[in-house]
């Protein structure tokens, strides 16, 4: 397993952008799949976007495709979470996760760890 630590969340306005970084520690952080998913109040947690251990595959939930862009670092450990046109929907804790295999997936039940969050507010 890795350790995640998220950084990054802040309050932001409507059209505004953030980065979330995520640091892993732990040498073998190349050979897992990355993920950022987001907990709002009262809802259940989301997959945001995923990455592949390479950075060559990606995926994004439709709520935030062209506005949300991720990547990763694999010298510095570190995934990144570039948010641009942010909206209020967007609020929430914002987690990411690690899977111990090549590619990402959707679904959270798949990760093998995770970090403690990070908040994203976005005022109207």
């Amino acid at each position: 397993q890795v350790q995640l630590v998220e950084s990054g969340g802040g309050l932001v306005q409507a059209g505004g952008s953030l980065r979330l970084s995520c640091a892993a520690s732990g040498r073998t952080f190349s050979s897992y799949a990355m993920g950022w998913f987001r907990q709002a109040p009262g809802k259940e947690r989301e997959f945001v976007a995923g990455i592949s251990w390479s950075g060559s595959i990606r995926y994004y939930a439709d709520s935030v495709k062209g506005r949300f862009t991720i990547s990763r670092d694999n010298v510095k450990n570190t995934v990144y979470l570039q948010m641009n046109s942010l909206k209020p929907e967007d609020t929430a804790v914002y987690f990411c996760a690690a899977r111990s295999n090549t590619r990402p997936t959707i679904s959270s039940y798949e990760y093998d760890s995770w970090g403690q969050g990070t908040q994203v507010t976005v005022s109207s």
